[in-house]
């Protein structure tokens, strides 16, 4: 009788695979927090980028007009001559902003505005309300506004 060679397979086992989703989940769930804290803080720097053109825009609005738009004008006077007094006498035909939108934050929401503000009295408030969505908050659900230099510095 002749013995029949033993054919090794090159297939994986299931305990070997077994072994190999472990060690996955193991680094995702080391690694995972880290990736989406990255990701989340990218969001806050984006928010903060735009929140600052919008501030160079309100700027330039207030040299050429002697004032910010008001509340009821809101943001919208900067790509639209306002309509509603006090009148802006001085627009830049063309805006203030490039395109015919406003910059939303990173999260896909309106910033908010008024004039005068509460936070900032002889000036406006411009603020993201965060991922949450909602007013106030911590961490990336925390409101990003143009108040943001002033509390740190207390």
């Amino acid at each position: 009788m002749h013995a029949i060679p033993n054919k090794r397979r090159s297939a994986f086992t299931l305990i070997e695979i077994m072994a190999v989703v472990v060690i996955i989940g193991l680094l995702m769930a080391i690694v995972g927090p880290r990736v989406l804290a990255v990701f989340d803080q990218g969001n806050v720097t984006t928010t903060g980028l735009q929140l600052n053109s919008i501030k160079t825009a309100l700027s330039t609005y207030y040299m050429d007009n002697g004032r910010f738009p008001s509340t009821e004008q809101g943001l919208r006077a900067l790509i639209e001559k306002p309509t509603t007094p006090p009148e802006a006498r001085g627009w830049r035909p063309g805006g203030y902003l490039d395109g015919k939108t406003i910059p939303q934050d990173a999260w896909k929401q309106d910033f908010q505005y008024a004039y005068p503000g509460e936070r900032n009295p002889d000036s406006y408030d411009l603020w993201s309300v965060g991922a949450d969505g909602q007013a106030g908050g911590s961490g990336t659900a925390a409101d990003i506004g143009n108040w943001a230099a002033e509390d740190t510095a207390e």
